[in-house]
């Protein structure tokens, strides 16, 4: 089983993937390839694209700039491709940070199962700050976040990905509240 996890900035998209691996699910996330590629640590993969890019450190621009380009030249679910692949030896798979419509049909072709987690901005933003991540450095105030929201939705339209999404989880309550969501979820998806 592939379960695709698919939502905006810190809306805790990572958060149920662990969720999901707590069951015995291999998560990857969507950036992994990308990461993997620009860092040159492509050993877990059967196949890749033939050029490597030149060694970079994976900054969310850079990774923006070169998932563009990947998806340009090798069709829009080449990440899925790459995320599962990685992970070819494991039963179940949950993947972390689906971006787009070709992704979302991608799992869905395979059988899978998409979930579309959703969080206001401020409370998003406000687990952005206290995540503390390398590639969120360049965002410094509410209004960097906003912008960088926007143009994650200019690019991926991401909100449009909730009316094609199998489940919708609103988390903006407890980190309890967002377990007992997945757990049902998991419970009818798993076999």
């Amino acid at each position: 089983m592939i379960i695709g996890v698919v939502g905006k900035i810190a809306a805790g998209k990572t958060t149920v993937a662990k969720f999901f691996e707590e069951k015995g699910f291999c998560r990857v996330s969507c950036s992994d390839p990308l990461i993997d590629l620009l860092t040159h640590n492509v050993s877990n993969y059967s196949w890749i694209p033939p050029e490597l890019p030149e060694k970079a450190e994976p900054t969310r621009d850079r990774l923006i700039e070169f998932g563009k380009y990947l998806k340009d030249k090798y069709g829009g679910d080449i990440l899925i491709r790459l995320a599962v692949d990685k992970k070819r030896h494991c039963r179940n798979i949950v993947i972390d940070g689906v971006r787009s419509r070709e992704e979302v049909e991608t799992i869905k072709r395979l059988g899978g199962k998409v979930i579309y987690v959703e969080a206001r901005p401020e409370i998003r933003y406000e687990r952005l700050m206290r995540r503390k991540a390398e590639k969120d450095k360049v965002i410094q105030s509410f209004e960097d976040f906003l912008k960088m929201d926007e143009e994650e939705e200019k690019l991926y339209h991401t909100t449009k990905l909730k009316d094609i999404a199998d489940y919708v989880i609103v988390n903006e309550g407890t980190l309890e509240e967002l377990r007992g969501k997945v757990e049902k979820i998991i419970s009818e998806v798993v076999e």
